[in-house]
């Protein structure tokens, strides 16, 4: 079976309005993203459900505290079978060295990657927190840090994956959120591409949310990039 490039972010509040949408997919056409609003609303289980239903599920919490922490809750959520989960690349090496030596111990590893910069954040955002340099080099510094570390990639704006792709090579994995085809609103991301510029870029996979969440006909929406980029 092919492996599907387009990861759907289910951003609801509760796990009847995922569910929904859950239903009308195919985990042979897309992957799923948890985040923290429906993780913190629907929990573990739920996560282990979608993985029962033979989806592949990107847990996207971000972990970023003291070692051991994250290390610890990195084991919790292999053990909820997820394919891909991250970590914060701010959390510096020995957070990213813990979390990846936590992963391989397990008997089944999933994939790990590490949060560069927010798609949210601009020049000015990270001059205000005291972050020197711009957007981009700013994500370069990391991204390479993480692989250095040995994770298998990051999260980056579409924006950004052009040069990682240069400079990280091509097994490294860049998850780009962000995703907007041309006809959709931005919404609140301000680093944005559209899917067939993310992957002649580089990208490995796209995060995609409203576009295809919010359609009338979510699996037409799905289809329609999945041509776009290629898969059909």
């Amino acid at each position: 079976m092919s492996d599907p490039r387009i990861i759907i972010a289910l951003d609801f509040a509760s796990r009847q309005a995922a569910q929904a949408l859950v239903e009308r997919l195919d985990p042979a056409r897309c992957k799923l993203k948890v985040g923290k609003e429906l993780f913190v609303a629907a929990g573990p289980d739920y996560v282990a459900s979608l993985v029962n239903r033979g989806y592949d599920v990107f847990l996207d919490l971000k972990f970023h505290d003291i070692p051991n922490t994250v290390a610890a809750a990195c084991r919790a959520a292999a053990h909820l079978g997820v394919w891909m989960m991250n970590v914060h690349a701010l959390g510096g090496r020995a957070m990213l060295d813990s979390a990846r030596e936590a992963l391989d111990k397990m008997p089944v590893r999933p994939k790990l990657i590490a949060v560069t910069l927010l798609t949210s954040m601009q020049d000015s955002d990270l001059a205000e927190v005291g972050i020197a340099g711009s957007a981009q080099q700013t994500v370069s510094r990391l991204a390479n840090l993480v692989q250095d570390c040995g994770l298998d990639g990051v999260v980056c704006s579409a924006r950004e994956v052009s040069v990682l792709r240069r400079e990280c090579g091509s097994d490294f994995l860049l998850v780009t959120p962000g995703i907007r085809p041309a006809q959709a609103e931005r919404g609140d991301q301000a680093r944005t591409a559209t899917p067939q510029a993310a992957i002649q870029d580089g990208a490995s996979y796209l995060v995609i949310g409203r576009p295809i969440t919010q359609a009338a006909d979510p699996l037409a929406a799905l289809d329609a990039v999945r041509q776009e980029i290629g898969e059909l």
